[in-house]
């Protein structure tokens, strides 16, 4: 994976190619123009120059005058200040060597050097040659209009060379001087800019992991025009949030509170019913304890109802209350949920399939289990029919425990489903006794790094689907 570039070192960056790229432009079209000038100011200078020997020779080339030639040369062969001749050579049309300035290099009566360009590449033109620091010329002596000989310069450009290097390293060093400027003043300026957005991203990300914290005042006081409106408006939406978050909260407390004394309404009516018999038992006891099969009959029936309302209590106290031990879940903490879910079944006349696959303990805490089963559970109860069917299967499969609950109503909203499959806790529960019960279910699941699947039934209903993993390091999920 290529690593994360920040915005304060690709802007200079970016501003760099650009300068470097108008530089490199720049400094190219005036290198070219400098070369113009002085390619044109070479021509005038060597036309100045080839004109007056020009004329100074026609005699001696007419006659073929060697001495003459070479004395003519030998007067001119400094030049003037700005153009300097490192040789010159007078040849007949044919191209044979009258005189040379240098005589022992080039002998009078031989051909024109090899080095020389042809006359038909120069064709009254310069030809350089930068490499050598050499600009080659050719003129023709003409006399009545006619060539009778040519002068053939090789001059010196050597100091139009080094002024051209000049002006390169000129340019590339201010260039190189005010890119680096440039480039810090943009690190510098992008870097204070985009503090602020650094301060609200750490904040946005604090969001994401945690609770929504507002911006400090300092910050936004800090903070440009622009960004103080939006640090602004963040605070409002962290406000919101935590005021949203409160609201859940309360409204969770109560959605536990209400589901508690619904649960309570229905244990009271569970108790009741075996103390009726209770005290049936005792006036018998009253009455005919003297008789033994009255007396047994009796006392039968006061240890079965007894025990039937200590696991009543038991079962509740051991789904509501905080699983500060530790303890993991087994068969019979799941099996009692059928009495907790009684007297909802019997209310509606539901018939429970029951289905614990398990054969022993699981390594997962009881509490928070429990009660997402019971959750499942009693809201199947709320969407099934009158005379419905609900079927619980409890397995341990893929690692882990399996938990699947099935009812034959109408199937659950699009709005809940979104409530319980959530996985960030962003989707907020849709009121009051609309959802809450299915919230809390959704948050059991993610403190346990559960998954939470919501499908249909073989009978037409909801089948809610949950797989939770098995702690495999030693330690027991813990849930907030």
């Amino acid at each position: 994976m290529m690593p994360r570039v920040s915005l304060a070192i690709k802007v200079p960056a970016v501003a760099a190619v650009f300068l470097l790229a108008v530089s490199l432009f720049l400094s190219e079209r005036v290198l070219s123009r400098l070369a113009e000038i002085q390619t044109a100011h070479l021509v005038t200078l060597t036309r100045v120059y080839l004109d007056g020997l020009s004329t100074a020779l026609v005699d001696a080339v007419l006659r073929e005058d060697v001495w003459e030639v070479y004395a003519v040369l030998d007067r001119t062969r400094q030049g003037d200040g700005d153009l300097t001749a490192a040789e010159t050579i007078v040849t007949t049309p044919d191209g044979r060597v009258i005189a040379a300035g240098n005589p022992r290099r080039v002998p009078s009566a031989s051909m024109l050097p090899a080095d020389y360009p042809a006359a038909e590449t120069l064709s009254g033109e310069i030809v350089l040659r930068e490499p050598e620091a050499r600009a080659y010329v050719r003129r023709d002596v003409l006399y009545n209009g006619r060539a009778v000989g040519a002068i053939h310069a090789k001059l010196d450009i050597s100091s139009l060379l080094d002024e051209r290097r000049r002006v390169l390293w000129t340019l590339v060093l201010s260039n190189a001087v005010l890119t680096l400027i440039l480039v810090v003043t943009a690190w510098v300026t992008v870097r204070r800019m985009m503090r602020p957005v650094a301060v609200l991203a750490a904040h946005l990300e604090a969001g994401i992991a945690g609770e929504v914290t507002p911006i400090p005042s300092p910050a936004v006081a800090r903070a440009g025009h622009e960004f103080r409106r939006l640090f602004a408006a963040f605070n409002t939406l962290a406000l919101s949030c935590r005021e949203r978050e409160d609201l859940i909260r309360r409204l969770a407390d109560e959605e536990r509170l209400a589901s508690l004394g619904r649960l309570a309404s229905g244990l009271a009516h569970e108790i009741n019913n075996p103390l009726g018999g209770l005290f049936n038992a005792v006036d018998t006891l009253k009455r005919h304890g003297e008789r033994p099969l009255a007396r047994a009959t009796a006392l039968d029936l006061i240890d079965r109802g007894l025990r039937g309302i200590r696991d009543m209590v038991r079962t509740t106290l051991a789904t509501y209350r905080a699983d500060g031990d530790g303890r993991t879940v087994d068969v019979q903490d799941l099996d009692d949920l059928k009495i907790l879910a009684g007297p909802e079944l019997l209310r509606n006349d539901l018939v429970l399939i029951w289905r614990n696959g398990l054969t022993g303990p699981v390594d997962l805490p009881a509490s928070p289990l429990r009660q997402i089963l019971l959750n499942l559970l009693l809201n199947a109860c709320n969407a099934s029919p009158q005379g419905g069917t609900i079927e619980v299967r409890i397995a341990e499969a893929d690692g882990g425990l399996r938990l699947e609950v099935a009812d034959d109503g109408p199937g659950m909203p699009a709005r809940a489903v979104a409530v319980l499959v959530d996985t960030t806790g962003s989707v907020t529960p849709f009121g009051r006794g609309h959802g809450l019960g299915l919230w809390m279910t959704g948050r059991l699941i993610r403190d346990l790094r559960g998954t939470v699947e919501v499908s249909r039934s073989p009978s037409g209903g909801a089948l809610v689907t949950v797989a939770l993993p098995l702690d495999r390091e030693g330690g027991i999920a813990r849930v907030a």
